[in-house]
């Protein structure tokens, strides 16, 4: 089993994300990751509706997109984070010292 997944379109959002996370490139990649952690690009089309079952799922959007936030919450998000906060504990997240 996969740790950490990522479905994250945006080339320059994915060069932020280090380590041995596997990265998902399609919605159908998506829905059926067994990752026990997957963190998701909500506010790209579609997303919500392939949003993986079985895995806690981490979602983040521009911060004036509140209602994709509250619809990844919805659709099964445990947080649905602002772009900028989710970036800001992005290493945490992973694992990863920022020292």
């Amino acid at each position: 089993m996969t740790r950490i997944a990522a479905y994250v379109p945006n080339l320059m959002d994915r060069s932020r994300f280090v380590g041995s996370i596997k990265i998902l490139q399609t919605l159908d990649e998506l829905e059926s990751s067994d990752a026990e952690l997957v963190l998701v690009d909500v506010s790209k089309p579609q997303v919500l509706d392939h949003l993986p079952s079985e895995a806690r799922v981490i979602g983040f959007a521009p911060h004036v997109d509140t209602e994709t936030l509250e619809s990844a919450k919805a659709a099964g998000c445990v947080e649905a984070l602002p772009r900028s906060i989710f970036f800001q504990r992005l290493p945490s997240l992973l694992g990863v010292s920022d020292g």
